[in-house]
């Protein structure tokens, strides 16, 4: 119980960690002057969503890959590096060079790594660890619907 405890505790250190570097590129993000100048897609959700799905994905994900690692799938740690490294890179890609049409293919292969990672733990442990990586998913199915929405309108 003890090592499940600490081995959470560095994968929520590295999201979380993750978030925090990424913001720092963001700056006020949603509700910056240029991205509340953007010709949006109709279902943007509120600001306060972003930091609420962030928040849900950090400690679902770092629930998955503690498990993961614990049954030693090197194979999902090596998915984990350039999840963690193109996740922290859309923040300084899309809001401070604001290149969107590159923050698009930033979360395509974001969206690639993720569905490898759940897929590859839905092969090995079925869907008991497999679903945590769920909401990383299908945020990253909005994110990038979201994107391609403000690259081809703006």
């Amino acid at each position: 119980m003890k090592k499940y405890f600490l081995t959470l505790i560095v994968f929520l250190t590295l999201n979380f960690g993750g978030l925090v570097i990424g913001q720092v590129w963001t700056g006020n993000g949603v509700t910056s002057e240029w991205y509340t100048t953007l010709n949006q897609a109709p279902w943007t959700p509120p600001g306060f969503i972003f930091g609420l799905a962030w928040t849900t994905i950090a400690i679902t994900f770092s629930l998955l890959m503690t498990s993961s690692y614990l049954k030693n799938s090197t194979k999902s740690l090596k998915l984990f590096i350039p999840a963690l490294i193109l996740n922290i890179l859309w923040n300084p890609i899309f809001f401070g060079l604001k290149w969107v049409w590159t923050g698009l293919f930033v979360l395509i292969l974001l969206s690639y790594f993720i569905y490898s990672l759940i897929d590859l733990n839905r092969k090995m442990h079925g869907w008991k660890y497999a679903w945590l990586g769920l909401p990383y998913f299908i945020w990253l199915m909005i994110a990038a619907s979201l994107d391609m929405y403000i690259s081809i309108m703006n």
